[in-house]
């Protein structure tokens, strides 16, 4: 099965509610390295939007799909488009989001792409990074990560208000992110002002700030790799707040596979996360 239509709807047709200085107009490039060398990159997004992907078969079920790249850039082929197209394959409608991103410099593809070089990895075992406060000051990115919850919440209120137009159950709602497409869905997961998601799977991230996760929080699907040393232990500890609360929760850890695989197949123990992020959906009956 493949998608059959691909409808791009606007978040905030007549504005979003909050601006972020600075964000010139946005860019597309390739990604210069890596996981993601030679890969669809997006910059400087301030209009958000949600492209459909319909699936031939539906489902029932409704996916928002938010790509990583640390609030900066957006992933937008591997963890993005690839995401979309593969749970389309699988009868699922999917929702990708381009929410807002901060302003960023046009001549360093390099550096909007791994950030992680900015940062300490020497911090491993006992000593490695376990809040997202730890890795970037708070005040550094408040407003952008108050702003891409905006338009995760909005994104969720969209889909559920337009479901019958999709062939979605609205009651069959969830999310899945990655890096910091993760944060956004964990913060649009335990947010008051939204109803509870089906379900919410967060892909090499995501954290609940020490806010207390809701008694009727969506089952979580998270998954990390071990020589991820940014995130490791943050993603642990987003499954131990979950599981704390009583919440259903399954994470899976592997050995190798660093940050950032998105669906690429590298050959890596993380190459099999889509299988299992499937048999957990059908476990739950989201099949």
């Amino acid at each position: 099965m493949t998608a059959l239509t691909k409808d791009v709807i606007r978040l905030w047709p007549d504005g979003p509610p909050s601006t972020l200085e600075g964000v010139g107009p946005e860019l597309v490039f390739r990604g210069p390295f890596g996981t993601a060398r030679d890969t669809a990159m997006l910059r400087n997004v301030s209009e958000p939007t949600l492209t459909v992907f319909r699936p031939a078969r539906p489902n029932g079920v409704g996916v928002i799909v938010c790509p990583g790249g640390g609030l900066r850039v957006l992933a937008w082929e591997h963890e993005g488009i690839d995401v979309a197209t593969w749970l389309a394959a699988r009868g699922y409608t999917a929702f990708l989001l381009k929410y807002r991103l901060r302003a960023t410099p046009a001549d360093d593809d390099a550096e909007m792409t791994q950030p992680e070089s900015r940062f300490d990895l020497g911090r491993t075992g006992r000593n490695a990074f376990r809040a997202l406060a730890e890795i970037v000051p708070p005040e550094t990115i408040r407003d952008v990560r108050a702003a891409v919850a905006d338009d995760g919440r909005r994104a969720v209120a969209i889909v559920r208000e337009r479901a019958g137009q999709w062939d979605v159950d609205p009651a069959k709602v969830g999310m899945i992110g990655f890096s910091a497409g993760a944060f956004l869905a964990v913060d649009v997961a335990i947010s008051p002002r939204v109803a509870p998601l089906a379900f919410v799977a967060a892909i090499y991230g995501g954290e609940t700030r020490g806010e207390p996760v809701p008694a009727d929080a969506p089952p979580l699907f998270t998954c990390i790799a071990q020589d991820d040393l940014l995130l490791y232990r943050v993603t642990e500890r987003l499954y131990s707040d979950w599981t704390d609360a009583g919440c259903s929760a399954e994470l899976h850890v592997w050995r190798r596979g660093g940050h950032g695989f998105g669906v690429a197949k590298r050959g890596m123990p993380s190459d099999r996360w889509t299988e299992q992020f499937h048999d957990w959906l059908t476990d739950l009956g989201f099949a």
